[in-house]
């Protein structure tokens, strides 16, 4: 299998393309925004098959010389059928069979999954997670994903449900609505009485010793952490990995977490908190993986 490989990471504002050599690094880039292509799926599947086209192009290679295309995709997958059931950022993303649509586009292997559970690959093989055999991936962000490696296996779940750790109830609504990127802008417009204040100027504020704001990523841990704990107590995981853009705070955000899983998991579960090392990348290696491991499984 000494061919290239591209992976995709289509985000609800952009789409990251990464060519992937056969040492399994990424050796050139380009990038797709998604808000161009928002309403219209057809556009937006075309743009990714010239983008995946030019990359390869751009680069000197040939349809012989690639292995296949993997693509991470920001919402429920069937990657058994390579179908998008249903995009919650991404409009008129109903059952859609995008594998099947690229394959016949580029004449090459393409395989889906969802993009978290890709990240959590590539941490798991790559980054915060290797050599660990149990462990929860999750990214904050505009959003709230997650990914689960049981038994050294990615875990999908019987439906490819598993880990959707943003829409598990939470107080009075879903977890997500507590620690999404909307929320924490909304709360620190009001503690800092600033509407235009970004969530990047608290963690800066943080750094600089600002009390107001190291308590208010320690609160944002705390809502992490008490969501983890029924995930400690039901997956007993050896390792938690936080990645995603709020996840940049981690400084400030592990302490609560950290703290309010000692206090209510059960006492005998180990579990070590750690940031996610894989960045941008992660999503590209993690459907660089999934080519490979889909072609080995056939």
């Amino acid at each position: 299998m000494s061919k290239y490989i591209i992976g995709v990471d289509v985000g609800g504002t952009n789409v990251k393309l990464g060519l992937v050599n056969p040492a399994g690094a990424i050796i050139a880039r380009s990038r797709l925004d998604t808000k161009a292509f928002n309403r219209n799926k057809s556009r937006l599947i075309a743009a990714l098959a010239g983008a995946i086209e030019s990359l390869a192009a751009d680069n000197g290679l040939k349809r012989r010389d690639l292995l296949g295309v993997g693509i991470g995709m920001p919402g429920f997958i069937n990657p058994q059928k390579g179908l998008v059931l249903f995009l919650p950022n991404i409009p008129g993303w109903h059952n859609v069979p995008l594998a099947g649509i690229l394959r016949k586009k580029l004449g090459l292997p393409v395989f889906l999954d969802n993009d978290v559970n890709l990240i959590t690959l590539a941490e798991w093989k790559k980054g915060a997670g290797k050599g660990i055999r149990n462990l929860v991936c999750i990214t904050l962000g505009t959003g709230v994903g997650g990914g689960l490696i049981i038994d050294n296996n990615l875990y999908r779940g019987d439906q490819f449900l598993a880990g959707e750790i943003g829409h598990i109830p939470y107080r009075d609504s879903e977890f997500e609505k507590y620690v999404g990127n909307r929320t924490l802008h909304e709360r620190a417009a009001k503690i800092f009485k600033r509407p235009s204040i970004r969530t990047e100027d608290v963690f800066v504020k943080a750094q600089r010793g600002d009390n107001k704001a190291r308590r208010f990523w320690y609160e944002v841990g705390e809502h992490v952490g008490y969501v983890m704990t029924g995930v400690v107590n039901t997956l007993n995981p050896q390792r938690i990995i936080i990645g995603g853009g709020v996840a940049n705070n981690f400084t400030y955000i592990a302490p609560g977490v950290k703290d309010t899983i000692k206090k209510l998991a059960i006492k005998a579960a180990k579990v070590q908190v750690v940031r996610a090392r894989l960045g941008d990348d992660a999503g590209i290696l993690g459907a660089s993986f999934l080519v490979r491991n889909s072609l080995l499984e056939r």
